[in-house]
Order: structure tokens, then C-alpha cells, then sequence
């Protein structure tokens, strides 16, 4: 074996194993594992467990997880869902709301709305037992929205062509490569009516309204927890402290409640490298998991 080649495979060896490395560190960032979590119990009364939806909604997994537990743990008297959400993906945002729903069944669960509880936050909040907001919690925004990234024209200036072979005259509606057409923008807007609708449907059954009455407000606007309260879209004014009276009011609790939360227990990395992942965790959302059809507020706040 010449020196040369000793050198290459040397070289060579060094790569792979850094490659390696690199693999195990992103699947280590990316990959969540509840092994990371740990319940903190904050008082000495009868317990209500305290679940968070916070942020953008593009996974229904970690909330489902925690509504099944408190609702299947018989020392859990009832659970307060804290909301600070623009909403998201509709079908995270379904699965949620199901889970509420169907959580309010065994035991109460008190939706206490933050600074935004809109949108894909709302439609997830109208399973619970009472909806809470404060009275300059911005809520509602009853609609359905979609992002089509157009690149065709900078591909052209880049001399950049896609060939696309499809079966089906739709098959690729919405391409970023290519204009959209007028029958392409039907199509869409057709789907979005549909899950719009399906928005609709669960405002009015959980909220007793009309039809009318929820297609009058249906019109994508957020709504102050005062005006939201007038309309009808939440139950009652009030803090977080006050959603967690409520809770252990209705769950029967005399006293104080214990109050249960799940936190995340401090990571062994370096702040740098959890900075890091937090990149890639936003990087991740705005690309690979950004939805077609979202239930998200998408204004300031």
C-alpha cells in the first residue's frame, strides 16, 4: 500500500466517523423523547393537571399524550388547558380538539386563553368544558389560509427549467415551479371552503349558535375576550388564576388545588448547541412540516 493511499483512507476514515457523529447529533436534537420530561407537583391539595399549548401548531402527538394520561390518572381531579397559540396545521388542530372533547367527558377541562388563543388555537379550545379568556386575549380568527411559494420566476432569470410528468390534470396544483392557474385556484379554494365549513360546524354545535350567527363572525377576524364574550365565543373573563379556580371549583376540589405540570428537564448540551437545535426545530416547522391548510392566525400579536 502506497503512502498516498494511506493518506486518502486515513482522510477518508476521519470523514465518516465525523459524518457519523453529525447524524447522531441532529437525530438527538430533532427527534423529542418524552424521556426529556418531568412532572412537577406545585402545592399540597387535591390535584389539577396543567397542560401547554403553546406556540405554532404542527404536531397533535405530545398534547393528545398528556390529555390521555390526566384523563386516564384517577388522582387528577380535572385539567386546565393554558392556550397561547396562533393555531396551525388542520389536522393536528382536529385531532386536539377531539382530545378535549373527549376529555371533558370524564373530567373538566378549563380552557384558560393567553395573549392569542386564535384560529387553530380557537378551534381546539371549543372542546373544552368552559372557555376562559382575558379581556385583551385575542381569539377567534374563524378561517382557513394558504401559502403558495412562487419560484418560477426567479428560476427563469436563473436559466432553471423543471420538466414535470404527471397523471392527472391537478397532480401538480399548487407546484412552486409554474404559475397557478385559474383552475388551479379553484381547486384550492374549494378545499379551503370545505375545511372552513368544518370550522364553522364545530364553533356552532360547541357554542351553541346559528349558523348565521357563526358565519357572521366566521370572516377570519380575531376578537378581543371582551368582544369575544359578547358574541359568545368564550364563556367567562378572567386570569389563569381565575381558569384554575374555575377548574377546581367545578372538579369539586375544596381548597387550594395541587397543581400538576409537566416540564422539561434541562438538557445535558451546551446553551450554544440548544440554541442550535432551536434553529433547526423553527427551520423544520417553516419547511418540512409547514402545512397546505392551515387553522393559524397570521397578524401581528
Amino acid at each position: 500500500m502506497t503512502k498516498s493511499t494511506k493518506w486518502f483512507l486515513g482522510i477518508l476514515s476521519i470523514l465518516t466517523l465525523l459524518t457519523i457523529v453529525f447524524v447522531i447529533l441532529i437525530i438527538v436534537l430533532i427527534v423529542p423523547s418524552t424521556k426529556d420530561t418531568e412532572l412537577v407537583t406545585i402545592g399540597r391539595g387535591e390535584k389539577l393537571a396543567v397542560v401547554e399549548l403553546y406556540g405554532v401548531i404542527t404536531s397533535s402527538d405530545d398534547i393528545v399524550r398528556q390529555l390521555k394520561k390526566y384523563r386516564e390518572d384517577n388522582s387528577i381531579e380535572g385539567i386546565v388547558l393554558r392556550v397561547n397559540s396562533p393555531g396551525g396545521a388542520v389536522v393536528p388542530s382536529q385531532e386536539i380538539y377531539s382530545e378535549v372533547r373527549n376529555t371533558r367527558e370524564i373530567k373538566p377541562i378549563i380552557v384558560s386563553m393567553g395573549s392569542l388563543a386564535a384560529s387553530g388555537g380557537y378551534y381546539v379550545s371549543c372542546g373544552g368544558t368552559r372557555l376562559v379568556a382575558n379581556s385583551g386575549t385575542l381569539t377567534g380568527s374563524i378561517g382557513v389560509i394558504s401559502e403558495f411559494l412562487q419560484l418560477h420566476g426567479a428560476l427563469d432569470k436563473l436559466g432553471i427549467d423543471v420538466k414535470i410528468i404527471k397523471s392527472g390534470k391537478l397532480k401538480d396544483a399548487g407546484a412552486s415551479s409554474r404559475p397557478m392557474t385559474k383552475e388551479d385556484e379553484k381547486y384550492f379554494q374549494g378545499l379551503m371552503d370545505e375545511v372552513h365549513r368544518q370550522f364553522i360546524d364545530v364553533v356552532e354545535k360547541e357554542r351553541g349558535l346559528t349558523n348565521k350567527e357563526v358565519l357572521d363572525l366566521a370572516d377570519g377576524r380575531v376578537f378581543t375576550g371582551e368582544q369575544a364574550i359578547e358574541c359568545g365565543l368564550v364563556d367567562t373573563l378572567g386570569t389563569y388564576e381565575d381558569a384554575i379556580k374555575i377548574a377546581a371549583e367545578i372538579a369539586g376540589i375544596e381548597g387550594d388545588p395541587a397543581l400538576v405540570v409537566e416540564r422539561k428537564r434541562t438538557p445535558w448540551w451546551s446553551p450554544a448547541v440548544e440554541e442550535m437545535n432551536h434553529a433547526i426545530q423553527e427551520l423544520k416547522e417553516e419547511i418540512l412540516n409547514r402545512p397546505i391548510l392551515s387553522y393559524r392566525y397570521t397578524g401581528p400579536f
